[in-house]
């Protein structure tokens, strides 16, 4: 497994303290923290506990999950989304199959392109090769009225394939389709088209500090401002962001260059309403290349209203 990415689980690890009454739930779509899945072509299961009752998150469970969401056409490990984990574990709880069993996790970009050359259906900017997407088998539930039973979640992509049964899971805009309509060969995410940020998390004791990450970059240069928006109602509140990892500073702008994994980490924010869910915007800087939008939105967020979840005093040490 790659350094950077056992580094980034190590962190994981260690993100949440201990709250009086219990942990905070950290995203808005959470399952109990254990996650069963069977693997669609060799039987392999995996059972692991990554979320500790304090919140916290194991490093060794999440690498266990890693390993098994590999690319299975090459046997390469990627960095799978935390969120993507989470999303499954919620609907393995909400829906109850049988088992849930695995026809696709992570996908290398090789083993994509290989697909995609020998005729397969796989699109070109495919979220299974950013970690963030799976194809499922809910086991003992008729896929196609689980699929709109999902619908109605709004939480995130989820199509319903036919021919295999299966459902297609990311944690990407909500949108919905069917086999029929997926119009996967004609490129949609191409020239930045479909670009779109997701923050660490959902919920928040203070902003300042999150990170944001930018998927379904198709064309480089990207150039971003480095102030973003809150969008509370017709409130405006001033985010401002500073690079981190593949991302660089170029004068009021924060530039992408190159396929890597880019954070945008909140430096200072204005006041942002608690206890309401809201979204941060970001704009494009000048010149957009190709189909580049102007603006594009994360998720939804949220700053908790304290004391909802008061931290419990640290340990005195006598003198």
């Amino acid at each position: 497994m790659h350094r950077r990415f056992v580094g980034f689980l190590l962190t994981l690890a260690t993100l949440a303290p201990a709250y009086a009454g219990g942990a905070p739930p950290r995203f808005f779509f959470m399952g109990n923290g254990t996650l069963t899945l069977e693997d669609a072509h060799n039987g392999e299961r995996v059972h692991a506990r990554f979320r500790r009752p304090d919140g916290s998150y194991d490093s060794a469970a999440l690498a266990q999950l890693t390993h098994f969401l590999r690319s299975r056409g090459d046997d390469r490990e990627g960095d799978v989304s935390l969120r993507l984990i989470e999303q499954l574990d919620y609907l393995e709880d909400w829906a109850k199959p049988r088992h849930l069993r695995l026809a696709s996790g992570y996908r290398s970009p090789d083993y994509n392109s290989t697909i995609r050359a020998q005729g397969g259906k796989a699109a070109s900017a495919s979220l299974h090769t950013q970690g963030l997407a799976a194809d499922l088998q809910f086991i003992g539930i008729n896929q196609r009225q689980l699929w709109q039973r999902i619908r109605k979640l709004n939480c995130c992509g989820v199509g319903f394939y036919k021919d295999g049964n299966f459902l297609h899971v990311d944690v990407g805009p909500p949108r919905f389709w069917e086999q029929a309509t997926s119009k996967v060969d004609q490129n949609l995410s191409g020239g930045n088209a479909r670009i779109f940020a997701r923050t660490d998390f959902d919920r928040y004791q203070q902003f300042r500090g999150a990170t944001l990450q930018l998927y379904s970059i198709t064309a480089f240069p990207l150039r971003v401002t480095a102030t973003a928006q809150v969008l509370d109602g017709n409130r405006r509140t001033a985010v401002h962001l500073a690079p981190e990892g593949g991302a660089k500073a170029d004068g009021d702008c924060l530039l992408i260059a190159e396929p890597a994994r880019s954070l945008l980490r909140v430096t200072d924010a204005d006041l942002v309403s608690a206890g309401r869910r809201v979204r941060v915007q970001l704009t494009t800087c000048e010149p957009r290349i190709e189909r580049t939008p102007e603006q594009f939105v994360t998720n939804e967020i949220e700053v908790e209203k304290l004391p909802n979840y008061q931290l419990r005093p640290a340990p005195v040490t006598p003198p």
